[in-house]
């Protein structure tokens, strides 16, 4: 994406299997719709990145960060085929988010889109 845009790609229930909380290292097993998606977008030269709140609230220099991190990068090249900068922080180059928890809106008018 030559304007800095990036998709985000929310990780527990998206990319990976999600059945509660099991610690830092476990990461589900891959869901292989979503993880055929991101490799098509990275194949075609788009920016994806994991989008988790796993990393919110994380100071880098605790060991918690690095479990996690290294948690999240070994799953990555696993499945993806490398790693992927790893956020929980939407910034303007945004440019899609995928997430089993969202609910779109529509611009401007406060609607959800399945309100019809």
């Amino acid at each position: 994406m030559a304007n800095k845009g990036w998709i985000g790609v929310d990780l527990d229930g998206t990319l990976a299997f999600y059945d509660g909380w099991r610690g830092e290292n476990h990461v589900g097993a891959p869901i292989a719709p979503m993880v055929n998606r991101v490799k098509m977008w990275l194949s075609e030269g788009k920016t994806v990145k994991i989008f988790t709140a796993r990393v919110s609230g994380l100071n880098p220099t605790e060991s918690e960060y690095h479990i996690v991190m290294d948690a999240i990068n070994d799953w990555a090249l696993e499945h993806i085929g490398q790693e992927l900068e790893v956020t929980c922080s939407k910034d303007y180059y945004m440019v899609e988010l995928w997430d089993d928890r969202c609910v779109q809106v529509e611009t401007n008018t406060g609607r959800a889109i399945t309100d019809g």
